[in-house]
């Protein structure tokens, strides 16, 4: 009865085990302590051979494989011989192939079975392996997944070795059948989890090839985002610690650091991969090139047939002369409209107003809709002007309401998603790296206190990423100390996490990811003291034995 009542309690702790090295483990201990047995091992059914997952010995002190084990360097045993046919003579090959459990009073004086390896090994541990239980361990569907060997049943009082008896095998063969379906379910929720995070990556990487401009943005800021959140955990004083992540915890924010862009699927590329301000499928700035070489061509036109109509009176000279300023200031015209169409990070107020002088100035005649009867049109129509005068960067309102569409995007396709309850946080983690602490942020306006720390982490990651990636169509990639100190000024606006920034300067985090991920000529030496707003200064000649350290 007290073995019985050990039987129900430790089916009862299998069932709540969660981790695979643990649950062989504490398999193995119960089938040990049941019957009293001095050794054994656990195999799992892979590719139709009986790979080793734990084997203990408390005589000869071994324990390999399992949660803290030795790692295990044994060759899988076939269940089938190279001729195809089933390999009897193993015991546990052949209790996996039977499905039957077979008890061997003494291994010395078996000779159906192969005991030869058994043998060697004894021979040289000195060592006797008699008595043996091997037992196949069944799932729910009687399909058999593995094997429990049992090795020297010892006496209750004393060492001596003794069989196992029909108590032990039974007892033992009902542990086996609730360890082969509490193993089932950790394996496949092991590998549906597996196939997930798989599936994950898959769309990640389908993200980054959409755009060549963005290409490993969406490894990069999970790469960040685990950093920082370490760097976190790693904090003894202050606001922040407190805070700490499981091993199920980091899983939960990996999975959403990678799943952060996953809206953007439904972005179109050319505004994803948008790096001038007139582009759209192409870079409409040669239509313009086109329509000043028509203004050219026009005034030229109209020069020789001035000069067919009056030969005699038409100064030539001051005419070609007067045709090649106009031609000039044209070119002059044309090129401040290139370097217009560039993206940058501010646009004067006289650049705008210059390129609209310029838009309503020109007059051109579009020949391919040309008539008899057609008019001149401005040289650049109302929508150009208005890219045209985009004041930061390359995207007009309605492409940025497009491009931070994603983020809503993202948020409807995890929020559609079943997720089980330790992943439960990813739609919140990944959905809220574009909101701001003062609650001025995007899609749903939340404030630092609305948001978890997790989802604080990975703005500051996201961002910190895209100011110093060097493979965007619209700017290079930033230096360290440039981008540090648009990271200080953006929390003294209150857009990022004050304290997770002093965290992310203070712990070098910015350094360790640098040395991965940037280029030499990025990573300048950073005076922590001029960052604005940082409240973790260290010294100028600590910070600068830092840099030279992970040079190194």
């Amino acid at each position: 009865m007290d073995r019985l009542e050990r039987l129900v309690s430790i089916g009862i702790e299998l069932s709540s085990q969660r981790d695979l090295g643990e649950l062989l483990n504490r398999i193995l201990e119960a089938a040990q302590l049941l019957t009293n047995a001095d050794g054994g091992t656990v195999y799992l059914i892979r590719q139709k051979k009986l790979e080793f997952a734990i084997i203990r010995n408390k005589t000869l002190g071994i324990h390999q494989g399992g949660r803290g084990g030795a790692t295990l360097a044994h060759d899988p045993i076939p269940m089938y011989l190279p001729d195809g046919s089933p390999n009897l003579s193993t015991v546990s090959a052949s209790a996996a192939l039977s499905g039957k459990t077979i008890n061997i009073a003494d291994a010395y004086n078996a000779s159906m079975y192969d005991f030869s390896g058994t043998r060697r090994f004894d021979a040289l541990n000195g060592y006797q392996s008699r008595s043996f239980l091997t037992v196949p361990m069944k799932d729910h569907e009687e399909r058999v997944i593995g094997v429990l060997q049992l090795i020297n049943a010892e006496a209750a009082t004393s060492r001596e070795i003794i069989p196992f008896d029909r108590d032990d095998q039974y007892l033992v063969e009902s542990l086996a059948s609730q360890a082969a379906v509490v193993l089932t379910n950790r394996q496949l929720i092991d590998r549906l989890e597996e196939l997930f995070v798989a599936f994950i990556k898959l769309i990640s990487n389908a993200l980054d090839e959409k755009s060549p401009y963005t290409h490993g943005h969406c490894q990069r800021v999970p790469e960040i985002t685990m950093m920082l959140a370490d760097a976190v955990c790693k904090t003894t004083e202050g606001p922040l610690k407190d805070f700490h992540l499981s091993a199920k915890d980091r899983r939960e924010l990996e999975i959403a650091a990678l799943m952060h862009d996953c809206g953007k699927i439904t972005t179109p590329v050319h505004v994803v991969d948008k790096s001038t301000k007139l582009e759209t499928i192409f870079d409409r700035i040669h239509l313009l090139d086109v329509r000043f070489e028509v203004l050219k061509r026009d005034a030229r036109i109209a020069m020789l047939e001035a000069r067919l109509r009056e030969p005699d009176s038409v100064d030539v000279v001051a005419q070609e002369a007067e045709y090649t300023g106009y031609c000039a200031e044209l070119d002059a015209a044309r090129d401040f409209l290139r370097q217009a169409n560039v993206g940058g990070e501010f646009m004067s107020p006289e650049m705008q107003a210059r390129v609209r002088a310029i838009g309503g100035k020109y007059r051109w005649v579009n020949s391919a809709r040309a008539t008899a009867t057609s008019e001149s049109e401005a040289l650049l129509n109302d929508e150009e002007m208005d890219k045209l005068c985009i004041a930061k960067g390359t995207l007009s309102n309605e492409e940025r309401d497009i491009i931070n569409y994603h983020i809503v995007s993202t948020i409807n396709m995890l929020e559609a998603l079943p997720w089980p309850n330790h992943l439960r946080n990813v739609p919140e983690f990944a959905g809220g790296h574009h909101e701001r602490m003062d609650g001025k942020g995007y899609p749903k306006g939340l404030t630092r206190e609305q948001m978890s720390v997790q989802a604080r982490i990975m703005g500051i990651a996201d961002i910190f990423e895209a100011l110093t990636a060097s493979d965007r169509p619209y700017k290079p990639g930033m230096s360290l100390s440039r981008s540090l100190s648009i990271l200080g000024r953006m929390k003294l606006d209150h857009h990022i996490d004050p304290d997770l920034f002093d965290v992310f300067v203070r712990e070098k985090v910015y350094l360790d990811y640098a040395r991965a991920h940037l280029k030499p000529e990025q990573i300048d030496v950073v005076d922590e003291s001029a960052i604005p707003g940082y409240s973790g200064y260290v010294a100028p000649e600590n910070n600068a034995v830092a840099l030279e350290k992970s040079k190194s």
